[in-house]
């Protein structure tokens, strides 16, 4: 009777401790390990990868991005700085990748606060660009309780962005 007490109590130890490590090895933005159809094909992309492509995203944002009412879409502005090739892949981040409902924003926001440590490159690039979009959708919001939302979400970005710049 002792043995399988044990035995059972063991068997959920070990499942807890597995589903534990599986909880935080989740990916924050899974849509990235994702290939899209008409994509190309780029899994995971990452936008910096030089201090040249850092400074092109800042000129970007810099720049101005907008949200597209018909789509939903994060663009940058300037027609002929969208263009050039090395954003590419922050058209597919915007498109593909970044979360773009409220619900979607929310839970993300979530993960963020359970998550410990530093988050990579990619993941702090893309939480940046979710500010952003979330920031395009707060202006864009009418007053009232969805509007608080939108706020509350970008407030919690800010202090996920924040938290991870300050973790040692």
């Amino acid at each position: 009777m002792e043995t399988t007490v044990l035995m059972i109590l063991s068997l959920v130890l070990c499942h807890l401790s597995i589903s534990a490590a599986l909880h935080w090895r989740k990916a924050l933005y899974p849509s990235a390990f994702r290939v899209k159809r008409g994509t190309p094909t780029l899994l995971n992309p990452s936008i910096q990868r030089s201090v040249e492509d850092a400074n092109l995203l800042y000129e970007a944002l810099w720049s101005g991005l907008y949200v597209d009412r018909g789509e939903g879409v994060l663009h940058v502005a300037d027609e002929e700085l969208a263009s050039l090739r090395q954003l590419q892949p922050l058209e597919v981040v915007c498109e593909d990748i970044l979360p773009r409902t409220l619900s979607d924003i929310r839970r993300l926001c979530h993960q963020l606060e359970q998550r410990q440590g530093h988050l990579s490159r990619e993941d702090f690039e893309r939480t940046v660009l979710t500010m952003v979009y979330t920031a395009e959708k707060l202006a864009q919001a009418t007053p009232g309780h969805q509007k608080e939302l939108w706020e509350d979400a970008f407030v919690q970005l800010y202090k996920a962005i924040k938290r991870d710049l300050r973790a040692e």
